[in-house]
């Protein structure tokens, strides 16, 4: 099996308050049906109001946030463990249906150290 990221860009969701709580009961049916296949590894959204920083490579520099010319930032996110890329596009169509947007599917570098895979 391979891991799949499903995720769509912050401010993707064009939905309105009254919205919320049907596209939130949706999102987590399509996640449950993800536990209950099998094949669900994570998911959750991301909170920008909230603080956050960007560590440089020397570990010693810490700046405010992502870099001012990011254009493009993760605001919900699901990991699936499916057989095929196919598979994985059917669990973004569904995510896509739920969350009401467009999902982006990339796969993940194959584990190559059996004792860091996740138990089954």
């Amino acid at each position: 099996m391979t891991q799949y990221l499903i995720s769509f860009e912050d401010g993707a969701m064009d939905v309105t308050e009254e919205e919320l709580p049907e596209v939130a009961d949706d999102a987590h049916a399509v996640v449950q049906e993800a536990k209950d296949a099998g094949v669900f590894v994570f998911s959750g959204g991301l909170d920008y109001s909230r603080r956050h920083a960007v560590v440089a490579t020397d570990g010693g520099v810490v700046t405010d946030g992502p870099y001012p010319e990011t254009k493009e930032l993760i605001g919900g996110l699901m990991v699936v463990d499916v057989p095929t890329f196919e598979a994985a596009l059917e669990w973004a169509a569904k995510v896509a249906a739920a969350c009401r947007c467009a999902q982006d599917v990339r796969e993940f570098f194959p584990f190559r150290r059996p004792e860091l895979e996740r138990p089954r």
